[in-house]
């Protein structure tokens, strides 16, 4: 028999919120692909919306179940990411001299997207098998950081530095919310900050360069700097409301560096000023606020750390992202969910709200 609750305690606002964030992100691209001379770019918006079509699919398909058979399920979809991901290096498609894509005919994927819901899933499905009052202790940690460190050593290596600490910070966070014990976390923070010197080491002298551009972009304006430097004008200029749709001088002319995926920010800042911007802000910042009022809604722990580890995602992305353009954090390949052009991680952020519908939909189901 039917449960009349499933559509009574549906998330409509979430769902509404989601659509009304992706047309915006098309409504953007459409702009940023457009109102220059980039004639190869022009039909990027129409792919855009055959995603968000794909992805509206796969979204309502996310909530028809109920999300706890992937509990049991999780480890089929954490093996799946890590056979993509270790075909890359392999067969992977190289642009722009990273090899991030796997070139599957109808349509390239970038399998790095889609294992940042399967390391979430995980992670979540292990913890809530493990979760205790007192916290978690060294010996539980152990194999929830290799879960999360094997994809973000896969990635990294790619290189991909900016999706590989995404899956580092929303791991952290997951962890952190389920709790460490004291010692335990004492412990792990000294190790940590002992080893960060190293971690500069480790770095490609073209990502230490990033982050030296981070403070002195103007050492070297039509080099390293010139992406921070063109995106802070481009934000700058915008003031108030901005130049108008399709008036921005820095997106016409081509200035900005990707001005429909990592820099889709600066296109809105620039055409709608700080207006345009706080609204924006204010959409993504109820996105998150619904994520974790499921999350404290929600009566299991598989489903209460999916919704948190799911937030987090959509979170740290978007404080990256935003971070990197207005030139508080390092440039690195990073996307502004349901906004920047891009298939695999617009239809992985639509999944993965559907499954905090579907989450807010069976919360009132303690078992």
């Amino acid at each position: 028999m039917f449960d009349r609750r499933l559509v009574q305690y549906f998330d409509w606002w979430l769902l509404s919120l989601t659509l009304v964030l992706a047309g915006s992100g098309v409504f953007l691209i459409y702009s940023a692909v457009n109102a220059g001379d980039s004639s190869s770019l022009k039909g990027f918006w129409i792919r855009q919306l055959l995603w968000l079509s794909a992805g509206l699919v796969v979204m309502v398909a996310s909530f028809l179940f109920s999300y706890k058979r992937l509990y049991r399920a999780s480890p089929w979809f954490y093996a799946g990411a890590l056979i993509l991901l270790a075909l890359v290096p392999l067969i992977g498609k190289t642009i722009g001299g990273s090899t991030r894509w796997l070139d599957l005919g109808i349509f390239v994927l970038q399998p790095s997207e889609p294992a940042k819901l399967a390391v979430i899933l995980m992670l979540a499905s292990y913890y809530a098998r493990h979760v205790r009052p007192e916290g978690l202790g060294l010996r539980e940690l152990m194999p929830a950081m290799a879960m999360a460190g094997v994809p973000f050593v896969l990635i990294a290596s790619q290189p991909d530095l900016g999706t590989a600490g995404i899956i580092g910070l929303v791991a952290l966070t997951m962890t952190l919310f389920v709790k460490i014990e004291k010692k335990t976390f004492l412990f792990l923070l000294i190790l940590g900050f002992g080893i960060m010197p190293m971690g500069w080491y480790l770095l490609e002298d073209y990502q230490r360069t990033r982050i030296m551009m981070l403070f002195f972009p103007e050492s070297d304006a039509l080099g390293a700097g010139y992406h921070i430097l063109q995106s802070k004008i481009a934000v700058g200029s915008g003031m108030l409301s901005g130049k108008g749709y399709m008036q921005g001088t820095q997106n016409i002319f081509s200035f900005l560096p990707e001005q429909h995926t990592d820099f889709i920010f600066s296109v809105l800042a620039e055409e709608f000023g700080f207006i345009g911007a706080i609204a924006l802000l204010t959409m993504i910042l109820l996105l998150i606020a619904f994520g974790f009022n499921i999350a404290d809604a929600c009566r299991d722990s598989f489903g209460t750390i999916l919704a948190v580890g799911i937030t987090a995602m959509i979170f740290w992305q978007s404080v990256v992202n935003i971070g990197m353009v207005t030139g508080l954090m390092p440039v690195v390949g990073m996307p502004l969910p349901l906004i920047s052009y891009g298939g695999s991680s617009l239809v992985t952020v639509m999944v993965s709200l559907g499954l905090l519908m579907n989450i807010s939909m069976r919360r009132f189901a303690i078992s």
